[in-house]
């Protein structure tokens, strides 16, 4: 496995020196620990690969962690997260789930290390559209696009994300900063 630089940042001092030791002992791989994030973070965490950070820490600096979200996973109270690909973990998962889902984390910040697997403003476009329940034919009409092109621009999506359910690009989408609220439970999600 490639060498990873890890940044856990949390006040949780038990939260963080566990994460610690876990990542330390699984997978041979250094965590720094970082009690919150200042207004300046020290250059030597310029180089850090993956942060994580429980969702109190999330949501009181968004700032920080939107622009570095791909490089984020966000520990949770309680999640279903089955289909974020490892950048969201459920604080009271089993230890083998924990595990797994930190093995994900990690891996998907080795595959995306030096490769393009950043959305297109276009595919910005369309994610936040299907997370707002549009369907296929309104958000090619919304986008003066066409319906072939939406499908391609989803398939995109899913392919660089991982993620395949609505749920689950909504959940994306949100974290992310792509959409500031909850969709519209009368619009359909097909």
């Amino acid at each position: 496995m490639q060498t990873v630089n890890i940044a856990v940042i949390t006040r949780d001092t038990i939260l963080a020196v566990g994460l610690k030791h876990l990542i330390r002992n699984m997978f041979g791989i250094k965590a720094t620990i970082i009690p919150s994030v200042a207004d300046n973070l020290p250059t030597e965490y310029a180089n850090t690969d993956l942060f994580i950070t429980d969702s109190e820490g999330f949501a009181t600096n968004p700032e920080f962690f939107i622009p570095r979200r791909n490089r984020t996973m966000v520990i949770a109270a309680t999640c279903n997260c089955n289909d974020s690909k490892g950048m969201l973990l459920d604080r009271h998962a089993d230890e083998t789930t924990i595990i797994s889902r930190l093995t994900e984390a990690i891996d998907q910040v080795c595959d995306t290390l030096g490769t393009g697997n950043e959305l297109s403003q276009r595919e910005i476009d369309v994610l936040a559209q299907v997370a707002s329940g549009y369907t296929n034919k309104e958000i090619a009409d919304n986008l003066s696009i066409s319906v072939n092109t939406v499908l391609t621009h989803r398939k995109n999506i899913t392919a660089k994300l991982g993620i395949k359910s609505v749920s689950g690009l909504s959940v994306y989408a949100m974290m992310n900063g792509y959409i500031s609220s909850v969709p519209d439970s009368t619009k359909s999600n097909i």
